[in-house]
């Protein structure tokens, strides 16, 4: 069961609770991104479990007719356990989403993922002519080759800072490093993709930079943010620009609700007034 305050982060435990969720987000304009919370597993059976469940989870959402893309780790489908397991069942989610016309986001996790993660993004991307998407961290310090790699596969890229404590021979330990290679790497995607580029920043200076490139630029780009964290930014940016909300749910909640927390200073808070309220 959901604590109260987690309530703020995690739509639910149950499948029904996120679409619910979901489809309360479309009836303001914001579409949803859900994620089905599991990491890191050694078992085979648990990364076939979980592959299963996303193919029920797209086959669901259209039957819902929902404005909804799925999001999934490559740890919780058998990266683990071997490039081989991640794979196949990434293939399987791919193709039921290309089957029902819901796109498959690959989020990217630690920098030893890298190379497979954008391999298996690339490979599916192109065979389906762009209905998969993969996260693209700017604390790492390839990200910038990686990007330039990128620039001709169809899908999207999303674009965040980096969550990972990373090594400091891969990545950069500074925020303003981070920051800047951040809107570089925005800068170059709005100068250099056509499409496909989706923003993940809940920062108010990176949203308004944003703009001014898309003031600039001829590029189809879309803000992702979570849910939990300034949802009134959500709704207002959403009366202009494509906005999606990553929606996670699931029984594994409670390690994802305080990574969140930890992440940020502002999700504790978020979190300390959802404990007072």
């Amino acid at each position: 069961m959901l604590l109260p305050v987690a309530n703020n982060f995690v739509a639910a435990e149950a499948q029904s609770g996120a679409l619910a969720h979901v489809d309360d987000l479309n009836e303001d304009g914001i579409a949803g991104i859900l994620n089905l919370l599991g990491e890191h597993y050694d078992d085979p059976a648990e990364a076939a479990a979980d592959a299963d469940a996303y193919v029920e989870l797209v086959e669901a959402i259209d039957r819902a007719g929902l404005d909804c893309c799925v999001s999934v780790k490559p740890s919780q489908i058998g990266l683990d356990i071997g490039d081989d397991v991640f794979r196949t069942n990434l293939e399987r989610i791919v193709d039921a989403g290309v089957e029902h016309d819901v796109f498959v986001w690959i989020d990217m996790e630690d920098y030893t993922t890298t190379d497979v993660t954008l391999d298996a993004f690339e490979h599916h991307a192109r065979e389906t002519d762009g209905n998969v998407g993969v996260c693209i961290q700017a604390n790492l310090k390839r990200t910038r080759d990686d990007v330039e790699r990128l620039a001709d596969v169809p899908g999207k890229v999303r674009f965040v800072k980096g969550a990972y404590d990373e090594p400091a021979d891969v990545s950069y330990k500074k925020k303003a490093q981070v920051n800047e290679a951040y809107r570089d790497l925005l800068a170059f995607a709005f100068e250099t993709f056509d499409d496909g580029v989706a923003v993940g920043s809940h920062d108010p200076d990176v949203i308004e930079y944003v703009e001014g490139l898309a003031a600039e630029h001829d590029t189809s780009f879309e803000f992702q943010m979570l849910m939990g964290v300034r949802e009134d930014a959500q709704h207002d940016l959403a009366a202009e620009y494509d906005v999606y909300q990553y929606v996670p749910y699931g029984d594994k909640w409670l390690s994802y609700f305080y990574r969140r927390v930890r992440e940020r200073k502002e999700n504790a808070l978020f979190a300390l007034r959802a404990i007072v309220s």
